[in-house]
């Protein structure tokens, strides 16, 4: 029998919560630095150089890879032949580990979690609980994967009662370009199939803890079925052209990960769930002898990765920003922003939202006339740190509000994470607006470009408060322009036909 004392289950979370939050798994910066090295597309081959720049930047200064930190997944197989020693369940101990990571001192990690989602929403303030999946099985030992998943990549979870005819393949490569870019690819695909629809979503999310190894796969054959669908919808997906950030190329997928169960004669269940360039997750044991402690890479497992913006990037000084010169700027043109802008998310924008139809003023000190937007949640800083890690989010979702930012409050212009919906784009190109996406998945890098920052408005959001930053030239590309040409309906269109007319081949590793 062996015993498992409750401090070294919270200890060795806390640790492994830590330690992905700063170490991409090597597997996977090989794997991006492999796609790096053959991609065509010059946009999607410059947003993979931050990527790969900013993870070995994460390393050495063990500051968060993204600034969304993540909701925490834990799968943990307790052995049947272990006792516990401690006061506290299982739960608990996972959740005071969850706590002690994301409040460290040194390393604060960004709390996302929300208690009462469809109430008042009001964050736990030290993103527990995390979500916990647990399973008894024969053995003296426990066993632990654990990860943290942005928001960005979770919402573009797809889900399938298909007829058991109907073809899986299909099914998926139909689906991923509905999902847009917002889980920020170059990825990885974790498909559940089988068993009933919450048994699948949890197959999905559980085969994303495992490592790539889809090179391997294709130089050895496939042994079963899922295999042969694992090689089939990673190349058919990658001929999609898509490409990182959805800016068109030849990698969408790093991987495709795949598992099944049992299920009904008359059911097919069948859940996506992607993986974004801020893929983390780690692995441990405890067998009785004490914590379990990851073990740092070597920094020398990161490629040397230079990126220069180049002689056509222009540079724009954000104080004196014109309507004029908005319009001047071209789709895919690379900016090199200076000065003062402002951020805001969702709750910024419902709060601006109201006050605008109650006619109301903005708070004293917000004034968002003449400005852009920077659509971000920070991590808080430390030590001597003007900001931590922040790189955009998601921008469809404050598609909504587009039209009303724009028409209300004199703003110029968004930066933001992958596509706009079409509201958002007719929004832009009625009121010749501009926007310009940062790269998902370089959030340490981009903080490096801010040099000053502070609350301007609605402090009690906390990583949703507006602020007011100074930057230096932080790196952005023009992605819809004032006509409205879109970047991400355009590129991923051009790829995908000089990968189906041969000119072109995607990239399938070694």
């Amino acid at each position: 029998m062996t015993t498992i004392h409750q401090d070294d289950l919270i200890q060795s979370v806390a640790d492994a919560l830590q330690f992905i939050s700063y170490y991409h798994p090597i597997d996977f910066v090989e794997a991006v630095h492999e796609a790096w090295q053959r991609e065509e597309s010059k946009p999607a081959k410059d947003a993979m150089s931050q990527i790969l720049i900013n993870s070995r930047l994460c390393a050495e200064g063990h500051r968060p890879i993204c600034q969304d930190t993540g909701i925490v997944t834990v799968f943990v197989k307790v052995g049947m032949d272990i006792q516990w020693q401690g006061d506290m369940t299982p739960a608990d101990m996972i959740n005071e580990g969850v706590r002690q990571a994301y409040l460290h001192p040194d390393n604060k990690l960004r709390a996302s979690i929300l208690a009462d989602p469809a109430g008042a929403r009001r964050n736990t303030k030290d993103n527990t609980p995390a979500v916990i999946h647990t399973e008894i099985v024969a053995g003296d030992k426990i066993e632990v994967d654990i990860a943290a998943k942005g928001g960005g990549s979770e919402n573009k979870s797809k889900m399938a009662m298909l007829n058991p005819s109907d073809s899986i393949v299909d099914w998926v490569v139909n689906t991923v370009p509905t999902m847009g870019a917002g889980w920020c690819p170059p990825g990885m695909l974790g498909i559940g199939v089988g068993g009933t629809a919450e048994k699948a979503a949890v197959l999905a999310k559980q085969v994303l803890m495992d490592p790539i190894d889809i090179h391997e796969l294709r130089a050895r054959g496939p042994a079963n079925r899922l295999e042969e669908l694992r090689l089939e919808i990673f190349e058919k997906v990658n001929a999609l052209g898509i490409g990182a950030q959805g800016l068109g190329g030849l990698t969408t997928v790093l991987d495709v990960k795949m598992s099944d169960y049992p299920t009904h004669a008359a059911s097919l269940p069948v859940c996506m769930i992607p993986n974004c360039a801020a893929t983390r997750h780690a692995h441990f044991v405890l067998d009785g002898s004490g914590p379990s402690l990851q073990t740092p890479p070597a920094l020398s497992d990161w490629p040397e990765i230079t990126w220069d913006v180049g002689p056509t990037a222009r540079t724009v000084n954000l104080d004196t920003l014109t309507h004029d010169e908005v319009q001047s700027w071209k789709p895919g043109e690379t900016l090199l922003l200076n000065g003062t802008m402002l951020t805001g998310r969702d709750a910024a924008h419902k709060r601006i939202k109201d006050l605008v139809e109650k006619g109301e003023p903005l708070p004293d000190g917000l004034d968002l006339k003449g400005k852009l937007i920077y659509y971000v949640g920070p991590v808080d800083a430390v030590r001597d740190e003007v900001v931590g890690p922040a790189g955009p989010t998601t921008s469809t979702r404050m598609d909504k509000f587009t039209d009303m930012m724009l028409e209300h409050t004199g703003l110029l212009g968004m930066v933001g994470k992958a596509e706009r919906g079409p509201s958002g784009v007719e929004a832009i190109k009625k009121h010749k607006s501009v926007y310009l996406m940062a790269v998902g998945g370089a959030a340490y890098l981009v903080s490096r470009a801010i040099t000053a920052s502070r609350i301007v408005a609605f402090e009690d959001l906390g990583m949703e408060a507006i602020h007011e930053f100074v930057v230096k030239d932080m790196p952005v590309t023009v992605a819809v322009d004032s006509l409205g040409e879109a970047v991400h309906q355009t590129g991923p269109a051009i790829w995908k036909q000089k990968i189906a007319s041969g000119e072109v081949q995607p990239v399938y590793f070694k």
